[in-house]
């Protein structure tokens, strides 16, 4: 650092010092010298930040690791300094250009105007500082984009003599990006490309590229899949070492292969499924033991074996996080030849397996698990409905077998249910598309004991794993592992939700402090509405209400599973921190202990966590644009629908059996003025007095979907 020699103004300086400690508490890790100055620039001197930052170590308030990180010494009777309204958090970006900022630290989100900004993009990490508050929200400013949340974009590629550049498709992009004129030659003058930015450059100035792929002729369907993808920051191909590297894993498993691990090859061992998946992560095994006992083995598709960490699919699992699954393509975390085909649990295929193997009594208790290697060879792959109609009508293929599992998993979730469980019904929406990708049905997926049968064992699976996982920590062991969390729900938004269950006539009442009453009241509540028109909006609400589970290395147990230990463990061929805790459970099963860096892995927790949001995104919305898509073709139709938000300008309506939402505009709910009642939400006509409130029950008329907006119109019917 450099040394300022000239006297120091105090006032100004004890007013640099808390700036910076302020900052260097909302940047955590990205905390360094440079990027202090960089960020500072137009405020204040480098001597300035130097001389202040030498104040904050000599005082023992910071000190600067190997790395060159600057770490707050949280310890320090300074620890409870305000940050002068500087924080750190995602950007929530608004079609009109303004953005929400949501911070972990802070209830409600920050509100950013169109005018403060500063080009920031949907996803972004920033520094925003709160310039005002009112009763409503605290409003702010961007200071700073931390880290960008989208690489990738589709556009239009120029290329002239000189210069070629992309320009971005999409609202609120105001940026071309420059692209190396040798590189842009090779593809098409015009073309519709996918870009990523390899460098932002300074504030201001466009950013630098290279052009990753050229689209063909693409639908505006097709092409609104792959910019929900893209702009959700996953990638849309593999790179070319993924791929090479990918194919020359050999399809068949080996005996030397099979060596050391237990064989279950001639175990009755079967896949559930829906009908029309193709990667199978799961097989379960079954058969009768001694003294009358049951053996159950959860057989999971041994990814840590092919994907070795590091190498170059790993790596590119690591940066996707997750498949992404939308209503008509999967975009994978692994190539097709791993995720559907080497890894894959295929029927009368031998496959390497990581299996959780436990043994039931005669009451349905676990008397012994397994954990252990595997080799499997399935000798059925059943869909959910064939499972189901065995279970219902009590015939079919293994039918015995099945029965004895469904009556032991019925027993896992009644004790699980008893100990605090909170029981979601997860409705989906589902489509059936002809061979363009058009919607030709819509309809809702609901659960029944199938799903629920396999849904039982994987939780318990991911349970066992993460209680044996957590031994890497216990006593004075300096090991991590990677944790499932889910943190009790905030006091505030359990009040919110039984207000607006109160709307639709459910009077419930929640107690924060006692987890088991809160459980119960919505799993009572849940039952009350199953069926009725609400159920699915009061179900979102409820979800809404709860905190957002993630991973970490810091256990805090799993709140809405009412379990201690949790952790994923069961899916690794769709989810990179399932295979994180493949790796970490083998070399605990080979070595008793795992020499692992807590920082990074906590890093690549965060990450995990960060794609599976994005890919939830990138989900909603795809199934809104597939309903929008429909309802294209079903202008005029009648509904039967539920209102679920009173605003100034009409109510938004939920249409039941399509989960859809529509808005009905002020104007369509009749010829008369309607006065808006902020206090109780509620419109209510001048002349006849009639009023609109969350809960009224309605038939609407769909008279306008626009796919741009991805709005629907509704009037009253």
């Amino acid at each position: 650092m450099k040394k300022k020699h000239k006297k120091k103004n105090k006032a100004k300086g004890e007013k640099t010092e808390v700036i910076l400690l302020n900052i260097i508490q909302a940047l955590g890790e990205k905390a360094t010298y440079h990027n202090l100055v960089a960020l500072l620039a137009d405020d204040m001197h480098e001597d300035e930040v130097a001389e202040a930052l030498e104040v904050l170590i000599e005082n023992s308030i910071i000190t600067i690791d190997k790395k060159g990180r600057i770490i707050y010494n949280s310890s320090n009777s300074q620890k409870d300094t305000p940050r002068k309204n500087i924080y750190r958090g995602t950007v929530d970006l608004t079609p009109g250009g303004a953005a929400y900022i949501v911070c972990e630290d802070l209830e409600r989100d920050i509100y950013v105007p169109p005018r403060h900004v500063r080009g920031v993009l949907h996803g972004d990490e920033v520094l925003v500082q709160i310039i005002s508050k009112d009763k409503k929200r605290p409003e702010g400013r961007i200071l700073e984009i931390i880290k960008r949340g989208q690489e990738s974009f589709i556009g239009k590629l120029f290329i002239n003599n000189k210069k070629a550049y992309v320009a971005p498709e999409g609202k609120n992009i105001r940026f071309s990006i420059n692209i190396p004129l040798e590189q842009a030659l090779q593809f098409r003058n015009h073309s519709k490309v996918i870009a990523r930015v390899t460098d932002w450059g300074k504030h201001g100035e466009h950013p630098t590229g290279e052009v990753l792929e050229q689209l063909g002729s693409l639908s505006p369907a097709d092409k609104e899949m792959k910019m929900i993808l893209v702009q959700n920051g996953f990638h849309t191909t593999f790179p070319d070492a993924v791929i090479k590297e990918a194919v020359a894993i050999p399809q068949t498993v080996t005996e030397k292969e099979c060596k050391g691990r237990l064989d279950y090859r001639d175990i009755l061992t079967f896949t559930i499924d829906p009908v029309d998946a193709k990667d199978f992560d799961d097989a379960i095994s079954f058969r009768k033991v001694e003294d009358g006992n049951i053996e159950i083995g959860v057989h999971i598709a041994d990814v840590s074996h092919y994907v070795k960490e590091n190498s170059a699919i790993d790596k590119e699992a690591m940066l996707r996080g997750t498949s992404v699954y939308l209503p008509d393509r999967v975009c994978p975390m692994l190539p097709e030849h791993l995720s559907n085909i080497v890894c894959s649990l295929r029927p009368n295929e031998d496959k390497l397996a990581f299996s959780v193997i436990f043994i039931f009594d005669k009451k349905k208790e676990i008397k012994d698990v397994t954990i252990a290697k595997t080799v499997i060879c399935s000798k059925r792959r059943f869909t959910y409905e064939q499972v189901q109609e065995i279970l219902e009508i009590g015939k079919g293929e293994f039918a015995e077998e099945l029965n004895i599992i469904h009556s032991i998993t019925k027993h896992i979730r009644h004790k699980r249910m008893k100990a605090g469980a909170i029981a979601f019904e997860k409705e989906e929406v589902r489509f059936r598309l002809d061979d363009s990708g058009t919607p030709l049905e819509l309809y809702i997926k609901h659960r029944k004991d199938a799903h629920l049968l396999i849904e039982d064992l994987m939780l318990l699976a991911n349970e066992t794993i993460a209680r044996y996982g957590s031994r890497l920590t216990a006593g004075k062991k300096k090991g991590a592992f990677v944790y499932r969390v889910h943190d009790k729900p905030d006091p505030f938004k359990l009040e919110q939700f039984a207000a607006i269950a109160a709307r639709y006539g459910y009077n419930i009442r929640f107690d924060a402090n006692d987890p088991a009453q809160v459980a119960s009241t919505i799993n009572a509540l849940m039952k009350k509405v199953k069926g009725r028109p609400e159920e699915h909006v009061l179900e979102q609400m409820a979800i809404r209400s709860m905190a957002k589970a993630h991973y970490t290395t810091n256990n805090i147990g799993h709140y809405g599973l009412a379990m201690t230990h949790y952790t994923h463990f069961t899916s690794p061929i769709r989810r990179y921190p399932d295979l994180m805790v493949h790796r970490l459970i083998y070399e605990m099963l080979q070595h008793g202990h795992v020499k692992v860096d807590r920082e990074e892995l906590e890093e690549r927790c965060k990450l995990s966590s960060l794609m599976e949001r994005k890919a939830m995104d990138a989900e909603r919305e795809a199934i809104r644009y597939k309903q929008v898509e429909y309802l294209a073709g079903k202008i005029g139709n009648e509904y039967d629908g539920i209102v679920t938000g009173v605003i100034v300008r009409g109510i938004f309506v939920e249409m039941t059996e399509l989960l859809c939402e529509g808005m009905v505009p002020v104007e369509n709910l009749g010829e008369e003025d309607f006065v808006y009642d902020e206090r109780k939400l509620t419109l209510r006509g001048t002349r006849s007095g009639k009023r609109f409130q969350m809960g009224d029950r309605l038939r609407v008329r769909v008279t306008a979907a626009d796919l741009d907006t991805r709005r629907v119109t509704l009037e009253l019917a």
